[in-house]
């Protein structure tokens, strides 16, 4: 007896008197193949059917496989299964095992389950997005449409707590389970290694101390294609056979890895993360752990999906060692450090806090729901994700202004697709061209299928020459997407796209233009990508880019199609951005470019042989911001009446003008903007028509009062006027010669006498003889050394004794006086 049926009473109890519970059990305690079966057999079932969800297509049907074999029945009459590329089901199916993506399609057509008495979640703690929203679903139809809807989640590790609160304080019933002893060895972590030698040489460890078979864990496909190659060259023993087993390997393939070796041989399995709990693998007595998994994040910043390495959770760890002890005493070999356990993260995040939000944004819209905490969710999604989800379905016309659901969008929530990849297939079968774009959405969403050629036209020819089962049931599962796009579009019309333009309309800011070296290119995002240049495409001008991976500085293309610029501006006529450039010309005087674009790329560009004069005021303005006001062709006159104006400023004068540079740069169009008229240069701006406009941008009141508190010149008492240098250090200065301040018995001051003028005197040759803020006290002081020196050397000029009471004069004395 399996563990788990020491606790079906209790489990079969809850279900009919609460109508929900959740259940833990460790792998190998049966709670997938034995429970399901006597859920069936349950007299409050009455006939009706259960859907039971798996996280991946594999154990779907390997599970199914298990539960008809457990009736003794093939698959299809009893127990059936429905998975993205495959189904196996007739009307006397009770007993549906489906993936979590297809159970979201399911409930998402049917809001009322009809007929489906008890939906259950297998392996929830693996917490995929569709595992959150079809439970989150079920839920509230349970609360508003079914009341007597069932509801069973079921794991091998989980916060049982958590779940239950989540469905209203439902039952948690643990199974404790029955394992074999596992002996688990470290050794260690070779940070210089590739992580495929350190497997290689923990399998040959392993097959020479244990019996049985091998199941390795790699973080996925490339790991495990690595490891196959070198152990096809390292000589081990005859009787073993190598197995790779991932989620993409067809069918065919993967029955043969998860059957039981034959008689006599032994068998290493080569494995991702799929093999962790649901899947039964027979003769397994031995796990080499790498501790690595693969999981995707969402990087809104690029846009991209990217699969990043990471090390494996201690939940996810134990799952692994546990594999080794499901029919006997086993061993583990972990390719890490002891000490390294006690850091791994307690378990892995789930993909709602790090996905891509825009298929969950669309679903939660068909569901009628604009605020995803009116659903029960173990996380609720990150608001900033769901935000860009959901402006990303706007850009997509799925959505309207008030996120509400438009046609296009029903039409596209009822494509089993992403919601790109739908609006591509739909855009094409308004043309015709479903079958196409169907193909290119397979190969988009299925990976490694068509080979791994770059160009998207191979990989096109390559689906259609294999022949194996995989490509077979993608080939049938486009022709399904196809009709069903071609009924949702109606009548075709319009001219057909290439390949190139297809894609586009999935990822129209995937769309690249060649920079740099060969093979460099530019997404319309603005982000750098690359792929090798030797491969042909690196010879395009222009692609369409729908697959990408790497991260970094610069990702590497691998999977894209040539586009032409005219075509792209056509296909985005309604998105293109127009606009107008100024840009210096080969004489420096601007010149107006006409720009169409997409995104950041160039499409077109024209020149604009008569611009408007505002786009070419509008450039010069913002040279101006961009080299500063201190750049501009400033006169003596304009630097005066600025540093005029800042000299009141700096006497506390409240009504005094603001001429600095961070004010002029503020209302800069409004003071220069009617300046630059006709100007095609800011070289060709005078000095006086700059100090035109900064008077003009004064007024005339302010300017009189500049004028009489700041005056630009002083008027000696021989009437002659000279400049006031504002800008001084000190103060306001005025040079004059000694000569025309006689008889001036009272200092010169300026803002109505609160600043007294510097006055730099000088001799009748202008050389200096004395600065001074106090000419009476210079009359007083120093004039007698001044006079005696001065007499010497100019005769013929007037020294008077008391030169505050003489007459002022700019001429020498006359001949013969």
């Amino acid at each position: 007896m399996l563990p788990v049926e020491e606790v079906l009473p209790s489990l079969l109890e809850a279900l009919e008197a609460r109508g929900a519970a959740v259940l833990a059990a460790p792998p190998g305690a049966g709670k997938s193949t034995i429970a399901p079966l006597r859920c069936l057999s349950a007299p409050w079932m009455a006939g009706r059917r259960i859907l039971m969800l798996e996280p991946r297509r594999l154990a779907a049907r390997a599970v199914a496989a298990r539960l008809a074999s457990n009736l003794g029945e093939p698959v299809g009459a009893t127990v059936g299964y429905r998975v993205r590329m495959e189904s196996r089901v007739s009307a006397a199916t009770r007993l549906e095992v489906v993936t979590e993506g297809v159970f979201s399609r399911m409930i998402l057509d049917d809001p009322g389950l009809d007929g489906v008495d008890l939906v259950i979640f297998d392996e929830f703690h693996e917490r995929s997005l569709d595992a959150d929203l079809g439970l989150a679903l079920a839920h509230d139809c349970r609360r508003v449409l079914r009341p007597d809807l069932r509801l069973l989640v079921m794991s091998a590790t989980l916060d049982v707590a958590a779940v239950s609160g989540l469905l209203d304080g439902a039952p948690a019933i643990s199974s404790e389970g029955r394992a074999w002893p596992v002996k688990t060895r470290y050794l260690g972590r070779d940070p210089g290694a590739p992580i495929e030698d350190q497997a290689v040489r923990a399998v040959r460890r392993a097959l020479a101390e244990t019996p049985g078979g091998v199941l390795v864990f790699l973080p996925g496909q490339a790991e495990i294609r690595r490891t196959a190659e070198r152990l096809a060259a390292a000589s081990l023993p005859a009787n073993v056979d190598v197995a790779p087993l991932f989620g993409a390997l067809d069918p065919v393939a993967q029955d043969r890895a998860i059957a039981p070796a034959p008689e006599g041989r032994r068998k290493v399995v080569l494995a991702t993360d799929i093999a962790e709990t649901s899947l039964t693998l027979e003769g397994i007595a031995c796990v080499v752990d790498a501790g690595l998994v693969r999981s995707p994040r969402f990087d809104p910043a690029s846009g991209l999906t990217r699969l990043v390495t990471l090390r494996a959770s201690r939940a996810a760890a134990d799952q692994r060692r546990g594999r080794a002890g499901r029919t006997g005493p086993g061993t583990c070999y972990r390719l890490w450090d002891e000490a390294e356990t006690r850091s791994l993260p307690a378990f892995a995040t789930p993909e709602i806090l790090n996905a891509d939000l825009s298929g969950l944004a669309l679903d939660l819209a068909r569901w009628g729901v604009k605020d995803a905490a009116g659903l029960a969710f173990l996380d609720p999604p990150p608001t900033g994700a769901l935000a860009e989800a959901r402006s990303l379905l706007t850009r997509l016309e799925a959505l309207d202004g008030q996120g509400v659901l438009t046609a296009h969008g029903e039409a596209l929530s009822r494509l089993p697709l992403p919601p790109r990849l739908a609006h591509m297939v739909l855009a094409a079968a308004a043309r015709g061209q479903a079958e196409r774009a169907a193909r290119i959405a397979v190969l988009a969403s299925e990976p490694g299928l068509g080979g791994r050629e770059v160009d998207l036209r191979l990989r096109l020819e390559a689906l259609e020459r294999d022949r194996g089962q995989r490509a077979r049931d993608a080939r049938a599962l486009a022709g399904r997407w196809a009709a069903q796009a071609a009924r949702e579009a109606g009548r075709a019309q319009g001219e057909p796209l290439d390949d190139g333009l297809l894609m586009a309309l999935a990822w129209p800011e995937r769309v690249a233009r060649a920079r740099g070296p060969a093979g460099h290119f530019q997404l319309a995002g603005g982000r750098g990508v690359w792929l090798e240049e030797t491969d042909p495409l690196a010879r395009d001008s222009w692609l369409a880019v729908g697959e990408l991976g790497g991260g970094g500085r610069a990702d590497r293309i691998l999977m894209a199609a040539p586009v032409q610029p005219a075509d792209l501006a056509r296909l985005f006529a309604a998105s293109i951005v127009r606009e107008a450039r100024v840009e210096p010309g080969p004489s420096g005087r601007l010149r107006a470019v006409r720009i169409e674009r997409i995104g950041r790329l160039v499409l077109r560009e024209t020149l604009d042989e008569a611009p408007s004069a505002d786009l070419i005021r509008a450039a010069l303005l913002d040279q101006v911001r961009a080299d500063g006001v201190a750049g501009l062709p400033w006169g003596e006159a304009g630097r005066a009446l600025r540093a005029r104006a800042d000299f009141l400023r700096g006497l506390g004068e409240a009504d005094a003008p603001d001429l600095g540079d961070a004010a002029l740069l503020e209302d800069l169009d409004a003071w220069l903007g009617p300046a630059l008229a006709g100007l095609r240069s800011l070289s060709d701006l005078s000095p006086a028509r700059l100090e035109g406009a900064l008077a003009a941008h004064l007024g005339h009141a302010a300017q009189r009062r500049l004028d009489a508190l700041a005056p630009a010149r002083w008027t000696a008492p021989t009437g002659n006027s000279f400049a006031i240098d504002y800008a001084a250090p000190g103060g306001p200065r005025v040079e004059v010669r000694v000569q025309e301040v006689f008889g001036l018995s009272t200092h010169p001051a300026v803002a109505q006498g609160r600043a007294p003028l510097t006055l730099a005197l000088t001799s009748p040759a202008h050389r200096p003889i004395q600065t001074t803020r106090d000419l009476p006290g210079f009359w007083r002081g120093s004039w007698r050394e001044v006079r005696a020196e001065m007499r010497g050397r100019y005769p013929r000029h007037v020294w008077p004794e008391d030169p505050a009471s003489a007459t002022p004069t700019a001429r020498a004395k006359p001949r013969g006086t």
